[in-house]
């Protein structure tokens, strides 16, 4: 099976083409072609993303994208596709010129041969993920492909469980029960599962997401954006100097609270406050960059272990943007190894740590598979979309 994947929920623009066959037991994935554009670049001079402009370069970009993937896959055949344009203009007249686009490209190429369109409806910021959504409404309906939406946080719990070789990555069905770690500049939640279909909450942040805070402090430091990178540079120049003086203490909000869930805006504000009347020389930034990722690495370690302990996991998937972070995942990589050995511990492969197609296409066969599709004139965007029921 072949599934067409489209990610928009943040700012990169992705769209893969993978060949999928086996089932949860186990499974094999092909990457036939892969592109992906990061806006990043574009959001620094924000500190953030920009909900309107991400929006508008999803637009713009996402033909190139398509184009791209299909002709690295050898998908791409001149021809024609028999279009609408009434019905095409209205699916996206919010959209106008991704239309324009789309219709030139419609008229100069064949259908590829594409069994299932998977893409993100959800979370993310709503703006970005109506033109995803749009999009591969439209293709499914010039090209009659399934459609199946995709919640963007499965998507970062299979990209941890699945191993790369090469383009070729692999699953084998973990040992259940399941906790997923999942840390983004969006998110940070605790989630068990029992069969990768059905999932529970079992701890959220209640202010800030982690990956959120770290973007916060590293602005208050005078750090470039993203944020969470500078500030895990700088706490590793602090540890290699082996810095003895700990005059820099931060807290470690809900830290022995008896639940899973966290807060972190505490945290950033007692930064805000610490650094106050500091002159905020190199050595100074990269101390409080060490604390705060010190203090931000045991908060998730103590609500998590709490976590394994009330849902008795067998597996512990770490995954979303901030999980590409090395201290902590050598923290986790140290609790599992000296506390929990019976414990398998799972982090993304590399490079699909952050937004990536690849996790949303993979996602999309094993919900194809659990009859997830869905009738295209259904599918929305859904910004604040919960992975647990």
């Amino acid at each position: 099976m072949k599934i067409l994947a489209i990610e928009t929920s943040c700012d990169e623009t992705a769209v893969s083409l993978i060949e999928a066959s086996g089932d949860i037991s186990e499974s094999t994935f092909t990457v036939l072609g892969d592109t992906l554009l990061s806006q990043a670049k574009l959001h620094a001079k924000f500190g953030g993303v920009y909900p309107n402009l991400a929006k508008r370069e999803h637009a713009k970009n996402l033909i190139p994208i398509l184009k791209q993937t299909l002709k690295d896959a050898n998908a791409l055949e001149e021809g024609n596709t028999n279009i609408y344009e009434e019905e095409l203009s209205h699916i996206l007249e919010r959209e106008p010129e991704l239309l324009k686009q789309m219709i030139l490209f419609l008229q100069n190429v064949k259908k590829p041969n594409i069994d299932v369109i998977a893409v993100t409806n959800g979370p993310g910021l709503e703006p970005a993920l109506w033109v995803g959504v749009n999009f591969a409404v439209a293709l499914s309906y010039v090209w009659n492909i399934p459609i199946i939406p995709v919640n963007h946080m499965e998507g970062h719990v299979y990209a941890s469980l699945i191993k790369r070789k090469g383009k070729n990555f692999s699953l084998s069905a973990p040992k259940f029960p399941l906790l997923a770690l999942l840390i983004s500049g969006g998110h940070t939640e605790l989630i068990a599962t029992k069969d990768l279909q059905s999932y529970k909450l079992v701890g959220q942040t209640r202010d800030d997401a982690v990956g959120e805070a770290f973007d916060k402090v590293a602005r208050m430091l005078d750090l470039p954006y993203p944020g969470g990178p500078e500030i895990s540079r700088l706490a590793k120049m602090s540890r290699k100097r082996k810095d003895s003086s700990r005059d820099i203490t931060l807290p470690r909000p809900m830290l022995n609270t008896k639940d899973c869930d966290f807060s972190f805006s505490g945290l950033k504000t007692a930064v805000l406050y610490a650094i106050k009347n500091l002159e905020m020389t190199t050595d100074v930034k990269e101390k409080f960059a060490r604390e705060f990722e010190d203090a931000v690495v045991e908060i998730l370690i103590k609500k998590t272990k709490r976590a394994i302990d009330e849902t008795k996991a067998r597996t512990l998937v770490i995954g979303g943007g901030v999980s590409a972070n090395d201290a902590i995942r050598e923290a986790f990589e140290r609790l599992v190894s000296a506390d929990m050995p019976d414990l398998t511990l799972h982090t993304p492969a590399q490079g699909l740590s952050t937004d990536n197609a690849i996790m949303i296409g993979i996602s999309g066969y094993f919900g194809h598979l659990a009859g997830k599709n869905i009738d295209p004139a259904d599918l929305t965007a859904k910004g604040n979309l919960r992975l647990s029921g």
